[in-house]
């Protein structure tokens, strides 16, 4: 069956479910005003299993491809919750001396779903020791449903969040086969993680923030990295905050690029969803790891 894109959707349905993805309304609220939009043939319920991940169809490495060696690890936290556990990913050729550039994955507002975890074997196939966080471990971790997942996400300390994603990015750079170099990359929660640890830690050489909530003006200037920003030309909410950001950026003397997609919808890289676009998921990636490749590699 031919999976669906953002096109086969009323745009204030995707409005609705961004909200609703967003946490700004509940499913039962999306159920109730999406109902408008259903006809004989398609229920709202039909609507938002339509628009939620299909994980499997969309995988593009497996967790058992040979070319990679995956493993679950912990780490210590010592100002979060005491913990931070996650997905760690490797090429599987690497040699035993060689030391290799490392990217912090950081997930969406559900926890580290197999989407995620395919992000980081994605990144290991191009040379990087990839780690992607559950932020949600300290509440028994992604729990293999989205919208259980959902449900979980508000219950954290965000305080004590970020510090396990500070605890996750130290961790990783001081691995003993990484060569040094730290990047990031997150989207939408992951996005805005990206934006704050590029204030938080001078050892971040690329920030890649896909559609993520930027930092304050008055964080900005502690950014050491050299950040690339994503956005969606139909995701008015956190364009809104973009020139500001990016005049911040231009005034600290940051290192940066932003490039905004235009016709593409909050999420487009999520090639689990319909809002996923093909050609500005590809070129959005391709920048990525043309910024990786020249600011992480020794």
């Amino acid at each position: 069956m031919t999976r669906k894109t953002a096109q086969d959707f009323d745009p204030d349905v995707l409005q609705l479910f961004d909200k609703y993805v967003h946490g700004d309304i509940s499913r039962r609220g999306f159920l109730a005003s999406a109902g408008r939009f259903a006809g004989a043939a398609v229920t709202a319920e039909a609507l938002l299993a339509a628009l939620s991940p299909d994980f499997a169809n969309a995988q593009q490495v497996a967790p058992t491809d040979a070319r990679i060696q995956g493993e679950r690890v912990a780490f210590a936290s010592p100002t979060g919750y005491g913990k931070v556990a996650g997905y760690l990913v490797r090429p599987a050729d690497a040699k035993a001396a060689a030391r290799l550039p490392a990217v912090l994955v950081v997930h969406e507002n559900r926890g580290l779903n197999p989407h995620v975890e395919d992000i980081a074997r994605r990144l290991a196939l191009e040379g990087y020791i990839a780690f992607a966080p559950d932020a949600l471990h300290p509440l028994g971790g992604y729990p293999g449903d989205e919208d259980k997942a959902r449900a979980l996400f508000p219950q954290l300390d965000q305080a004590r969040t970020r510090e396990d994603f500070v605890a996750a990015a130290n961790a990783l750079k001081n691995l003993p086969d990484v060569n040094g170099r730290l990047g990031v990359v997150g989207f939408c929660y992951g996005g805005g993680m990206a934006n704050y640890l590029a204030t938080r830690l001078p050892d971040v050489a690329a920030a890649v923030p896909f559609y993520g909530a930027a930092p304050s003006a008055q964080e900005v200037p502690k950014i050491r990295a050299e950040v690339l920003v994503h956005h969606a030309g139909n995701d008015a909410r956190l364009l809104a905050d973009w020139p500001a950001y990016e005049e911040a950026l231009k005034t600290a003397g940051i290192r940066h690029e932003g490039h905004v997609y235009p016709g593409v919808e909050h999420g487009f890289n999520n090639d689990t969803t319909p809002r996923y676009d093909a050609a500005a998921a590809k070129l959005a990636w391709q920048r990525t790891l043309a910024l990786f490749d020249r600011t992480l590699r020794a």
